[in-house]
């Protein structure tokens, strides 16, 4: 039976799948589109992608993709530790604007359901770091968007110092949330 977490924002949840430890390793079955239904959880997922992170520090987001190709996203890490977060960008929300974050970590075996409407970014806890996350849509480069992580209104507190945090380009040069095209 799986755990369903509801953890600050409405829709964000942490899950917590069953794991099953014998002398050879483990096994577990971390989706289950019969299980999550049952959990109340429906999303159809059609994508999965897997990102590695060599140092501590690495920053990736806060990404989302603008209708009609907005995204549901189911993350996990398979090893190492990151600190995950989820920002509402759905103007006239009640949460507009404000995060919530967790560890996920291969040793906890925890997930986090980051829904459309969210904003989604991660900073890595230890060096070697692997995600693995499902998506509900394929990529379209022409609806990808991104916020900066480090934008003052949004305030994260993200827990790595500023002067260990490795981004790329694209997203040290994202907007702030003010300057965004998010969800109306």
């Amino acid at each position: 039976m799986i755990e369903v977490h509801q953890i600050g924002l409405g829709g964000v949840l942490e899950i917590v799948t069953p794991r099953f430890n014998d002398s050879r390793g483990f096994f577990s079955e971390t989706y289950s589109e019969a299980t999550f239904t049952r959990a109340g959880i429906s999303t159809a997922f059609v994508q999965d992608n897997h990102s590695y992170s060599v140092k501590r520090g690495v920053l990736r987001g806060l990404h989302y993709q603008l209708p009609p190709k907005a995204q549901d996203k189911l993350v996990r890490v398979v090893r190492g530790a990151v600190f995950d977060v989820a920002v509402d960008i759905r103007r006239g929300s009640p949460s507009f604007g404000k995060w919530v974050g967790v560890e996920l970590s291969a040793e906890k075996w925890n997930q986090l359901l980051v829904p459309r409407g969210f904003a989604h970014g991660f900073v890595t806890l230890q060096p070697d770091s692997e995600v693995v996350y499902k998506v509900s849509e394929l990529y379209a480069p022409e609806y990808d968007r991104a916020i900066r992580f480090d934008d003052p209104k949004i305030a994260i507190d993200w827990p790595v110092e500023t002067a260990d945090i490795w981004v790329s380009e694209k997203d040290g040069a994202a907007p702030l949330l003010d300057a965004a095209e998010i969800f109306d």
